[in-house]
């Protein structure tokens, strides 16, 4: 490649019929400065070539450590979801399994209140015929006890009676006796 320095130091042999010297040497100026111009250019543009292609190398390792953190993220997104997704399945079954523990130790309580009641309820039967039973035999007990009282006390009342009227005594023993059995009879 020709250089600056290699067109200035250039010398043309003379001749007769030649060119002009001073135009020849000023076209060759002006041909240098251009060419040290377009080599300076080069020159500039390969060093920003330089720079870009480091940039853009730079930029690549960049864009592959952007994917593989990136890739990275999905990844463990992945994984995230993944566990949240098992471990809701597991909440939602212990949830499961506690709600039917629940239920079924309900069930056993309804149950056992059930036998409670009925055992209640039987015994309360069984009180309420025994104490009645009581009452009927304390009441027929009463009664008795009261007809013989009443019938005693008529019967002396009837004898008193028959003595001032002076009826025969049988008579009055068979009212006596009448009054008392109606009595009975209507649980006085």
């Amino acid at each position: 490649m020709i250089t600056p320095l290699d067109i200035q130091n250039k010398e043309f042999p003379k001749v007769v019929r030649g060119y002009k010297e001073e135009e020849v040497d000023g076209f060759l100026d002006l041909l240098t400065l251009d060419l040290e111009k377009v080599l300076e250019e080069n020159r500039r543009l390969k060093d920003q070539v330089k720079n870009l292609n480091t940039e853009v190398e730079r930029f690549r390792n960049s864009e592959n450590t952007v994917f593989e953190t990136l890739e990275a993220a999905k990844a463990l997104m992945g994984d995230i979801s993944e566990s949240a997704e098992k471990r809701a399945e597991i909440l939602l079954k212990n949830a499961e399994l506690d709600a039917q523990l629940i239920q079924r130790e309900a069930r056993e309580n309804i149950e056992r209140l059930n036998e409670e009641m009925l055992n209640i309820k039987n015994s309360l039967v069984i009180f309420r015929s025994r104490y009645r039973s009581l009452l009927e035999s304390e009441l027929e007990k009463f009664d008795n006890l009261s007809a013989e009282l009443f019938a005693d006390k008529e019967l002396t009342e009837l004898k008193a009676y028959s003595e001032e009227k002076k009826e025969p005594e049988s008579g009055a023993l068979f009212c006596a006796a009448t009054i008392a059995n109606l009595r009975k009879g209507e649980g006085v």
